[in-house]
C-alpha cells in the first residue's frame, strides 16, 4: 500500500464513522493529543516510566507502542493534509525539494 492508498483508506474510515467532517482544529487537537502520546512512547523507551501501578514493559513492547503512537499521529496528519487536498505523496516530495533546497550548497561541500 502506498501512502496515497493509506490516506484514501483513512478517509473513507474516517467518513463511516463520522470521523471526517470535524474541523481541521478538531484535528489539529487530535494531532496534539498523538504528539503526547508519542512523547509519552518516547520517554518509556529511552528513560523508562517509573509509574505506580503498571509494570515494566519489555523492549519489544516498548518497539510496539511507539511504532503504534507514530502511525496514529501520521493518520491525523493524513487526515489534515487530505482535508485540504494535499496529497500524501505530495507532502514527501515537498519534504525532501525543501531540504535539498535548503542544504544544496552544504551538500557539495561534503
Amino acid at each position: 500500500m502506498t501512502i496515497t492508498d493509506h490516506q484514501q483508506w483513512l478517509v473513507n474510515f474516517y467518513k463511516q464513522r463520522q470521523w471526517y467532517q470535524y474541523s481541521p482544529f478538531v484535528h489539529l487537537n487530535f494531532l496534539t493529543e498523538e504528539t503526547g502520546e508519542v512523547a509519552r512512547a518516547i520517554r518509556a523507551f529511552e528513560i523508562g516510566r517509573d509509574h505506580p501501578g503498571e509494570q515494566p514493559a519489555t523492549a519489544a513492547e516498548l518497539q510496539a507502542n511507539l511504532k503504534e503512537e507514530l502511525a496514529d499521529a501520521l493518520d491525523q496528519i493524513l487526515v489534515i493534509s487530505s482535508l485540504y487536498d494535499v496529497d500524501a505523496q505530495a507532502l514527501l516530495r515537498a519534504s525532501e525539494e525543501k531540504l535539498m533546497r535548503r542544504f544544496a550548497d552544504a551538500e557539495q561541500t561534503v
